[in-house]
């Protein structure tokens, strides 16, 4: 979970940098099997990581002050624990 700008930073980095990859390997690999073997793993981690932007951009820094830990409940909502 992405807990503060500097860590969303970082995981925007990520994002690009598989990205990155993958159009590599869309220049590089003639076998439609092997790319799509290749490229699932890192499309996969993509698809995780946007996931944890959403939710760390779903909410304003002020909601998460003074919390331990977020749960998400069945509407996609958020519940915190509070320290």
């Amino acid at each position: 979970m992405i807990a503060s700008d500097q860590e969303l930073q970082t995981t925007l980095d990520r994002i690009a940098w598989f990205q990155k990859q993958i159009t590599t390997l869309r220049k590089t690999e003639t076998n439609p099997v092997n790319y799509r073997a290749a490229a699932s793993g890192f499309l996969a981690e993509i698809d995780r990581m946007q996931l944890e932007v959403r939710d760390y951009l779903s909410f304003l820094p002020t909601e998460c002050l003074g919390t331990v830990g977020h749960t998400a409940t069945a509407d996609g909502s958020r519940v915190s624990g509070t320290s």
